[in-house]
């Protein structure tokens, strides 16, 4: 092959690499674009722009019922956010400490729970609250958000265990801790990172759930997802536009948040 082909072979390649990339940056944030500037739609149309006005961002901080589902999500994702992660934390580091097989039954339980459909485990747990005669309520929806988060948080704290290694803690034993101080003072701090991580998740998961949040709810509650669910079998208004950047907005803060933290948490150990 002669110089000048191979060079515009090798020429090519980035210039196909970025049409991929900007192919999928397309497809990721054309729609969420969309959304953005018709939120901001003086008319109330999703077809045509008229002007631009905040009107629809207006009526979504004026209407209780909104507020109402916006604050029950809030409530939802934060309380299973903790639940999740101070139950999947303590799973993993219970599965490090176990025996050979009790180590390999967790693990491929928390697979299988990862692989499940969201819709299998939804219904299964609408049909064991039946079963047991659970009425659906609040506490439904929050079991099943929790159930949901579980098992994320178990892998990603034993993915950061596995790295740590056990030298830590023998050596905090080997200086007189007991194993439970050994893992509350040498390893939960190493475990920061990772545990904010998994909350972080844990929240994310939760506050845009429609799927668990729909077979679990009960009279009385109704999360944000549902809300909007329940207002586009009418039609689909300018205001869902405008909550839908809401809560965009809403995980941003929440990720930049974490991050933040994280790197204070990186700074103040280095």
């Amino acid at each position: 092959m002669a110089p000048g082909s191979r060079r515009r072979q090798r020429a090519g390649a980035p210039v196909f690499l970025w049409v991929i990339v900007v192919a999928v940056m397309v497809l990721l944030y054309a729609p969420i674009l969309v959304v953005a500037v018709y939120s901001f739609n003086g008319a109330d149309s999703l077809v045509q722009l008229n002007g631009w006005s905040l009107q629809w961002y207006g009526q979504v901080f004026q209407d209780e019922q909104i507020r109402s589902s916006f604050a029950q999500s809030l409530q939802i994702a934060a309380i299973s956010s903790v639940v999740s992660t101070v139950l999947g934390t303590a799973m993993a580091i219970g599965l490090r400490h176990a025996t050979p097989w009790l180590r390999r039954l967790g693990g491929g339980s928390v697979l299988i729970r990862l692989i499940s459909p969201e819709t299998a485990t939804a219904v299964a747990l609408f049909l064991l609250l039946g079963l047991v005669q659970i009425p659906l309520s609040f506490v439904t929806v929050l079991i099943g958000h929790v159930a949901l988060s579980l098992a994320f948080v178990v892998v990603i704290v034993r993915s950061r265990l596995v790295a740590i290694g056990p030298d830590i803690e023998d050596a905090a034993m080997d200086l007189g801790a007991t194993p439970a101080k050994a893992v509350w003072l040498a390893v939960v701090p190493l475990l920061a990172p990772s545990i904010l991580v998994s909350a972080l998740l844990s929240f994310i998961l939760s506050f845009g759930n429609f799927v668990t949040s729909f077979f679990l709810t009960g009279i009385g509650t109704t999360p944000l997802p549902l809300w909007i669910y329940s207002s586009l079998r009418f039609g689909v208004s300018p205001v869902v536009n405008a909550l839908g950047m809401i809560m965009l907005a809403l995980m941003i803060v929440v990720a930049l948040v974490a991050a933040l933290l994280l790197r204070w948490n990186s700074r103040r150990r280095s």
